[in-house]
Formats: C-alpha cells, structure tokens, sequence
C-alpha cells in the first residue's frame, strides 16, 4: 500500500489504499502525514480508492528546497500523473485543503469534485501565533525521548509518528523550518484560487475554529457556486475531535457525486 516516486532526485511517498473504487485524492494538514486518512479510507471501502501522499517534507518523503503553493500542487499533479489518473475527486485538510483549491485552480479539468476541510482563503493577522511553538523545535534528536520531551503537550501526538534514522537517532516526521515557510507562503489572499471553479465541492468547518472564522466560511460557501457547507462543533482540528462526523459528512457528499 505504500509506494514512492522520484521528482527531481527527490522521493514522494504515498499510500494507495487501493479498491474498485473512483479515486480520491487526500492531501493531509501540516505536519501530518498520509496515514492520518487511513479511518476515512475505512469509511468509505470500495466505493472510493483513497490516494495519499505524504507532502513534501512530511511523513517518509524528502524535503523539498522551498514551500510554495506551487511546489506542493507541482507534485500532486506528479503524483497524479504517475498514476495515470485524468479525473480525480480531491480532499484536503487546513494545509491540504488549501493545496486542493489551488490544484482546481490551475488544473479543473483534472479534480471533478472538491473536499475542503478548514482550509481559509484569508489569514487572519496574528494566525499563525498558534505555531510560535515550531521556533527552536529541534528536528533531530538522539533519543525519542529527547523529541518528546522538547514537543511537550504536543508528545502524546506524534509519539508514534516520530522516526528512526539510519545512523541512529530520531526525527519529527516534519521539518520545523519548512512549516513555518509554508505557513510564510500561505500568508495573502486566496479568494482567486477558490473562486476558480464550479465543481461541486463541500466545506467542512469546525464552528468554533479561530483559523477559518465562521463569517468567511459563510461567504466561501455563499460565493461559490456547487458548495455545500457542513459545520461540526469543533475547533480547526476537526477530523481529530469529531472524526465520526467528519467521516459522515464526508461520505454523505461523496454518495450524491
């Protein structure tokens, strides 16, 4: 289930949890990985054959020398084509959901419905404070207890995703530096990439979330055409805090496709 390709001498891994079924495309959140959409994968069985990359510079694919929009849509069309998939539907989540939007943009003919979950089109000033934590987090470590300890609260999180290294030692399954470039990236206004198409898509917002406040989640799914709005009782992390509605809402709109 787990494969790689090369882009440009470096390795994209993802999984392909496989089945009969239309093929979806899942772009995991920021520091995050592919595995994280293994329960919706679960959900929705042979209907649908979930493809998942983990992004550049996450899970086991390489780092890339930069972060932009571009880069992270150049390589799931890379991904797409290896595969040799035309049409895909696509999800995303935060990091992934703004990944998606912009790969309709530039490539409508190839995503045939949308999926985003708690991905903005506008950063809110003062955003990104939430991941002042990332500055001086170190990547490696000798110990895995010496990355727990420095993740602190956030520990219990990645204790099972943290990796070995080969000469010894251990590594997040993200690199610091390279979220807080992509979060620098992220930083204008989206409106455009979002505006871009008419497929049917679906927003899925957590109500109480501070990065995709509930006024602009009303007007993304106002301004665009085809959009379906679910809203759980959750903060941004929503597939984490309520992954029974996520998966609900997420099958239900994929049924009606």
């Amino acid at each position: 289930m787990r494969h790689a390709l090369k882009i440009d001498d470096r390795t994209l891994s993802y999984l392909d949890f496989g089945g009969p079924g239309r093929p979806l495309l899942a772009l995991h959140g920021g520091m995050s990985e592919a595995a994280a959409w293994t329960g919706l994968a679960e959900v929705l069985g042979d209907e649908w054959r979930v493809i998942a990359p983990d992004q550049r510079g996450h899970g086991d694919s390489d780092r890339a020398p930069e972060h932009s929009r571009e880069g992270y849509v150049s390589d799931a069309v890379a991904l797409l084509d290896h595969l040799g998939l035309d049409s895909v539907a696509v999800i995303g989540f935060s990091l992934g959901a703004m990944n998606a939007y912009h790969l309709a943009a530039r490539q409508p003919h190839r995503v045939s419905a949308l999926v985003n979950t708690e991905g903005p089109v506008e950063i809110a000033p003062g955003g990104t404070d939430r991941f002042a934590f990332l500055t001086g987090l170190p990547y490696t470590a000798g110990t895995r207890e010496e990355l727990l300890a420095a993740l602190g609260a956030m520990g219990p999180v990645y204790e099972a995703a943290l990796r070995p290294l080969p000469g010894g030692g251990w590594r997040l399954p993200f690199h610091p530096q390279d979220v807080l470039d992509t979060i620098a990236a992220a930083a204008h206004d989206n409106w455009d990439a979002w505006l871009a198409t008419t497929c049917p898509a679906l927003l899925v917002h957590g109500r109480r979330s501070e990065a995709l406040p509930q006024a602009q989640a009303d007007a993304m799914t106002a301004r665009r055409p085809h959009t379906a709005y679910v809203g759980l009782d959750t903060e941004h992390f929503l597939p984490f805090q309520d992954p029974q509605g996520f998966h609900e809402a997420v099958r239900k709109f994929l049924a009606g496709l």
